[in-house]
C-alpha cells in the first residue's frame, strides 16, 4: 500500500513537470537537488528523503495535504 502512494507520488510529479515544460535537469537545479534524486523520486523510489521530497512538490506547485492541513 505505501508503494503503490510512493509510485502515484511520483507520477504526479513527472506529470507535472512535464506539463510545466521542466526538464528533470532544470527541476533538481530550481530545488537543490540532483537529477538522480528527481529521477528515482518520479520512479517512486521508496528510500528517497521526505524533506527533499516536499521541495520538489512544492516547486511544481502541487499541494499535499494530511488530515486536511496543507504541507
Amino acid at each position: 500500500m505505501v508503494d503503490e502512494r510512493i509510485q502515484k507520488l511520483g507520477r504526479l510529479l513527472r506529470q507535472t513537470r512535464k506539463e510545466q515544460g521542466l526538464t528533470q535537469a532544470q527541476l533538481a537545479a530550481a530545488t537543490g537537488v540532483g537529477v538522480r534524486f528527481v529521477r528515482e523520486l518520479e520512479q517512486g523510489k521508496a528510500s528517497c528523503q521526505i524533506g527533499k521530497a516536499l521541495l520538489v512538490v512544492s516547486m511544481l506547485g502541487i499541494e499535499i495535504q494530511l488530515d486536511g492541513q496543507a504541507l
